[in-house]
């Protein structure tokens, strides 16, 4: 008997059905027996170098009923295994966040520390380049005065460290005392009690017996000064802020969707298998939703500081402020003794007859000083030397080279990552990489940045209604220190915008130009900030030490000269509301 095929028991009218129906068997007869018996040998091996005991670790594939984060299909993972690579995959998130910021810390922790060294030592070349000079051209007159001079770099540094200390007050400061030494050095023929030096100090807005010297100088430092303390503080903010940033604890949700895209596809017995690029990407713009949220403050602030480096290597140079600290004031000093005939009468009419010192006969100013040493200005070759092996130029070139990858950062960090071949499949092979549940295409779109758009994220659940206080702290340090960098930049120290709204003091000067300005550029002022007061209006600076009771300048007799010299002068602090009594006695300065 012939034995009969056994395709002939199915009309040959339904060949497709034939084949469907044999495919179907085979399939049916190979997937649960074959896919538990699957070898795990590869998912032991990779466990095995990442330092895990593969006690736990099935030989063959197992049912997955036990898996919480990975899909329930036959898996090469126990329990305990993706308890572990859980945790494996938190530590590789956070590992990837840090490696990629370190580049961030590494800028801003160098770059603070090399411009803070320089700044501070071009102080101390300025305050030693003085001494070294001085003493050389004054000799005796400047170390038994050099206490005056020593107290104003004290007051510079301290400036420059942090503290509260109002640049212009330091300056006037040391203008006042420096008058004060200087009109006793010109008129070494007469004796000056405290009282009238103080009267001639209180008095030298009026008299200017530096001529234009200390504006001059006082817009130079303050600009250069309030640049590079601001500079110094924000790369220290910068600093500060990376680091808290980076200190990063994943939650549950975010935990799964890690362990989901980098381990998931160890427990399936394919580990060498990488996440889809796009399903990377959700999951790190759900964990990184709140870093994301710092772009538009980090982006004002990189930018405020790109522009305060510019600054500092223009207008606000600060090698060439501390330069010419030394040669300013010498010039100061000279325009003084040039003057002085001039200086001592309207001084001597404002302020009253001074007693003769003993054992001098009375003799001009000019006279007196035709014996003395005299003062001079300083040549090009005796300006102070800048920090060795250093420059500004190169510094402030090499940090802005390090800002300008910096922009966009925290909202391109999930991208970083992602691009890694390590943490991603490229983006090109969208057909062979995991998906989440098995190799193929991932279909869901990648979600927004930021934390509002992590709504429909479908990798990792966010609470878009519980911003994280720790970031919002962050955004607003950020706006403090962006803010900072913008006055810096017109030449205002926010610190003292109050006290010195109106004297110029922040180095700001409005409608003022000088050579080493830059071209085009108008006061900023923030909506929140008036413009500066006209210096006119301000008022007359109470003493420093020495208090007034009553005023000598306030009690003159019809030709202008006082009854005593040694009663104490004061200044009126209402002058602006004195205007016809100024007049009477402003010829006297005449």
């Amino acid at each position: 008997m012939r034995r009969m095929d056994p395709l002939q028991c199915f009309p040959k009218k339904y060949p497709v059905l034939v084949l469907l129906s044999a495919v179907y068997a085979l399939v049916w007869t190979r997937s649960p027996v074959a896919a538990a018996g699957r070898s795990c040998a590869d998912t032991r091996q990779v466990y095995s170098e990442k330092g895990y005991s593969t006690g736990t670790a099935p030989l063959t594939q197992i049912s997955g009923e036990h898996l919480r984060l990975c899909p329930q299909d036959y898996t090469c993972c126990s329990s305990q295994m993706e308890e572990t690579l859980a945790l494996q995959s938190e530590r590789d998130y956070l590992k990837a966040v840090e490696d990629n910021s370190q580049f961030l810390l590494t800028t801003f922790t160098q770059r603070h520390r090399r411009f803070d060294e320089f700044f501070r030592e071009l102080i101390d070349l300025s305050e030693k380049s003085m001494n070294q000079m001085f003493t050389k051209t004054y000799g005796r007159l400047f170390t038994q005065n050099a206490h005056v001079f020593q107290e104003l770099f004290v007051e510079l540094r301290r400036y420059y460290s942090g503290g509260s200390v109002s640049l212009a007050e330091v300056l006037s400061d040391f203008w006042s005392r420096l008058v004060e030494r200087v009109f006793s050095l010109v008129n070494p023929q007469y004796q000056f009690s405290e009282d009238y030096l103080e009267c001639v100090s209180k008095h030298a807005e009026q008299l200017q017996p530096f001529g234009d010297v200390p504006r001059k100088l006082r817009v130079q430092v303050s600009r250069a000064f309030i640049a590079a303390r601001a500079l110094s503080q924000a790369l220290a903010t910068g600093r500060d802020i990376v680091n808290k940033a980076t200190k990063l604890t994943a939650d549950s949700e975010c935990v799964r969707g890690l362990m989901r895209q980098w381990y998931c596809p160890l427990c399936r017995g394919v580990p060498f298998l990488r996440p889809c690029h796009s399903l990377c990407l959700n999951v790190m713009k759900g964990c990184l939703a709140n870093q994301a949220d710092l772009g538009t403050e980090w982006n004002n602030f990189i930018d405020a500081l790109y522009q305060v480096s510019e600054k500092l290597e223009g207008p606000f140079n600060m090698e060439l402020a501390t330069d010419s600290i030394s040669v300013k004031v010498s010039e100061a000093i000279m325009h003084m003794q040039e003057n002085s005939v001039s200086i001592s009468t309207k001084v001597f009419q404002g302020c009253g007859n001074p007693r003769p010192a003993p054992g001098r006969s009375k003799r001009s100013p000019k006279e007196s000083g035709s014996n003395r040493r005299p003062f001079r200005t300083y040549s090009p070759e005796e300006k102070p030397t800048t920090a060795a092996g250093t420059n500004l130029d190169r510094l402030v070139t090499e940090l802005k080279e390090r800002l300008r990858p910096m922009q966009g950062f925290w909202v391109s960090l999930p991208h970083t990552i992602c691009n890694d071949e390590k943490m991603a499949a490229d983006v090109t092979n969208e057909d062979r990489c995991w998906n989440g549940q098995t190799r193929g295409r991932y279909l869901p779109d990648v979600t927004g940045d930021g934390l509002v758009s992590q709504i429909n994220n479908p990798e990792v659940e966010v609470d878009i209604a519980r911003p994280d206080v720790r970031t919002r702290q962050l955004i607003m340090e950020l706006r403090v220190a962006t803010n900072k960098l913008r006055h810096a930049q017109t030449g205002q120290d926010m610190d003292f915008m109050d006290s010195e709204e109106g004297s110029g003091s922040g180095g700001g000067d409005h409608g003022e130009r000088y050579n080493d300005d830059w071209p085009g550029y108008g006061p900023y002022y923030p909506p929140y900030n008036k413009p500066p007061h006209n210096p006119v209006s301000n008022p007359a600076k109470p003493p420093r030490i020495r208090e007034r009771n009553g005023s000598k300048w306030n009690r003159n007799n019809g030709h202008g000269r006082v009854k005593s010299a040694s009663s104490p002068p004061t200044f009126s602090l209402l002058s602006l509301l004195c205007l016809p009594f100024m007049a009477t006695i402003a010829p006297l300065w005449r």
